[in-house]
């Protein structure tokens, strides 16, 4: 089973705000599912979503 992670655990995930987490939310820029009123994160969906908006550094070479 995959684990959920509310606001305040996602953003300290992702080293963020909460502002941004719920920023993103409203941007749809990530996706959450609502519990009650908390926001709750799948960590497993969160690292996918990490690794497809991942961006290699390119070197320089002269």
């Amino acid at each position: 089973m995959s684990r959920l992670m509310d606001t305040d655990e996602l953003a300290n995930y992702l080293k963020l705000e909460k502002q941004t987490i719920y920023n993103w939310l409203h941007q749809k820029k990530i996706s959450g599912m609502k519990v009650g009123h908390v926001w709750r994160f799948d960590k497993r969906s969160i690292d996918k979503w990490l690794r497809s908006n991942m961006t290699e550094a390119k070197s320089k070479t002269k």
